[in-house]
């Protein structure tokens, strides 16, 4: 009996051994910084991503209508946390500003700006492309749209799954300054 105990025990070792370590992944903001300027104080508000990829592990698109979920490879905080402070990191380094934040830490809370995203698709494959397409609107603490856009980003996601993060980065970049652009263009009133 006791060899059987210690034969089992050796194949669930074997069966842990072999399965790969988990690899996890940040997004970062990609912009150079700006010269301090002065600005309102924002908020990077709420962030919305699609149901299909608001989960931990990285969601690759097969085609059109399939995607896999990679087990082995996850995002290492929640996307829609990781999404709001790389936005918000992008949005102070481009228009110099350092008083923006992502909600909810607390330099955030009584914002003059609110800025809202909403993807409406957050798609990509290592070895293909990454595709964001975004809704966002500034909003004044009253709750009044400043200004609102729609922004699409496209990137080579290149090899890899280091890669294709990669490109999700870069894709926010080009999100980032779109926004980035019309909160400089907000009336002075309005900041």
């Amino acid at each position: 009996m006791r060899w059987i105990v210690i034969a089992v025990g050796a194949l669930l070792v074997a069966g842990c051994a072999g399965t790969p370590a988990p690899h996890f992944y940040t997004l970062s903001p990609q912009t150079e910084s700006a010269p301090y300027a002065s600005g309102p104080s924002v908020s990077v508000a709420a962030v919305t991503v699609p149901d299909v990829v608001d989960r931990p592990q990285l969601v690759v698109a097969v085609n059109a209508n399939e995607v896999i979920l990679v087990e082995q490879h996850r995002w290492a905080e929640p996307l829609k946390g990781e999404l709001g402070r790389v936005i918000a990191e992008n949005l102070s380094r481009v228009t110099g500003n350092p008083r923006i934040a992502a909600y909810p830490q607390n330099a955030s809370l009584n914002a003059e700006v609110r800025v809202l995203v909403d993807f409406q698709r957050f798609a990509g494959r290592p070895e293909g492309e990454v595709q964001l397409d975004a809704l966002w609107s500034l909003r004044a603490a009253n709750g009044e749209v400043l200004r609102s856009g729609r922004a699409r980003a496209q990137e080579n996601a290149g090899t890899g799954y280091d890669a294709l993060v990669a490109a999700y980065s870069r894709a926010l970049t080009s999100l980032s300054a779109e926004i980035a652009a019309a909160l400089k263009g907000l009336p002075a009133a309005k900041r």
